[in-house]
């Protein structure tokens, strides 16, 4: 059974909560405040240093993708040196290296391209969390 009246250890609160003044209210807002814009600013540290990892990778790729069309015209232009002593027509020689390096070029440079569209420099996580921070400002019991 609850005692009609409030014990001594809610009174005490309702005391300690009756003596705060009003810059304690502001002062301990204003530190929930910072808080939380550190709190918001180190995710969103996280959610763009993911990105950029996955930026870096998609770039290695076109960074081969580059290597290898280089490589495909050094290829080319040393096949056509060379394959003038070979037994096969010095042209076909040449055009078959080439096109390998191309299609490996093409494969490398689709792989990157296709991989860089997926990085988002937005951090949802953060704007969505900071909209709901901000949701509540507006309406703090609701």
């Amino acid at each position: 059974m609850t005692a009609p009246y409030p014990t001594d250890h809610s009174r005490d609160r309702s005391e300690d909560v009756a003596e705060t003044s009003v810059g304690d209210l502001i002062g301990n807002i204003s530190n929930d405040l910072s808080q939380l814009f550190r709190q918001e600013v180190e995710l969103a540290k996280v959610e763009l240093k993911q990105e950029a990892g996955k930026a870096g990778k998609a770039a290695g790729m076109l960074g081969v993708a580059g290597f290898a069309g280089y490589l495909a015209v050094v290829l080319l232009s040393f096949a056509v040196v060379f394959g003038l002593s070979n037994v096969m027509d010095p042209g076909w020689a040449a055009l078959i290296v080439a096109a390998v390096w191309g299609i490996a070029g093409a494969v490398l440079y689709a792989n990157g391209r296709k991989q860089l569209k997926t990085v988002d420099p937005m951090p949802r996580r953060t704007v969505d969390t900071l909209k709901e921070d901000a949701q509540w400002l507006k309406n703090p019991t609701g």
